[in-house]
């Protein structure tokens, strides 16, 4: 189900750039993804007068001065693991346009940003990868393991182990990283059989 910004019923971008200078947040703040998971919004972008309510009642707010409130609680919320993982596995759905099944690279790279790249020391280098790689698209298996690959996987890739389950993805990378001089001494093979 998408939304049209001709619904009377669905708030557009306009409304929301409006809403997030009523409550000093930049669209592209990362408390704005979050609020849209609070609220299950379907649509970057666009919230649905149900989508809304259901939002604010959770937060317990009927005013922007609560709603100012709630921002460094739910970008606390960023700080739980499992909740984390949620927002991201959500933010797949929520950015992909709705007619495709993956999202597009250009998408991807500013969700990834926006979710990973305070956190994931090796963000930059994957984001450069993307840039030269031949990907248009990301599915969301491979969504779902760059955040597993960023949680587990050493920045020296140590523990990587190329006979690993990694999407090929995620195998190219660290390809790609083995030719760059940072990675000189990176094993050719972590198997020991």
């Amino acid at each position: 189900m998408s939304v049209s910004a001709n619904d009377p019923d669905v708030i557009g971008p306009e409304g929301m750039e409006k809403f997030c200078e009523d409550i000093g947040v930049e669209p592209e703040n990362i408390v704005m993804l979050v609020l849209a998971w609070k609220m299950e919004a379907k649509q970057m972008g666009f919230f649905s007068k149900s989508e809304w309510l259901r939002g604010l009642r959770d937060l317990e707010c009927d005013s922007l001065e609560k709603i100012r409130n709630k921002i460094e609680y739910l970008r606390s919320l960023l700080n739980e693991p499992v909740v984390f993982k949620n927002i991201y596995r959500y933010a797949y759905d929520f950015a992909r346009d709705k007619d495709q099944r993956s999202m597009d690279i250009e998408t991807a790279k500013a969700m990834l940003q926006l979710l990973l790249g305070r956190l994931w020391s090796m963000y930059s280098l994957f984001h450069q990868f993307l840039e030269q790689s031949k990907y248009k698209v990301i599915n969301k298996d491979q969504w779902c393991n760059v955040l597993e690959f960023s949680r587990t996987i050493k920045p020296d890739l140590s523990n990587y182990d190329e006979d690993g389950a990694w999407p090929v993805l995620l195998d190219e990378f660290v390809e790609w990283l083995k030719t760059k001089q940072n990675f000189p001494n990176l094993k050719q093979s972590t198997s020991q059989y």
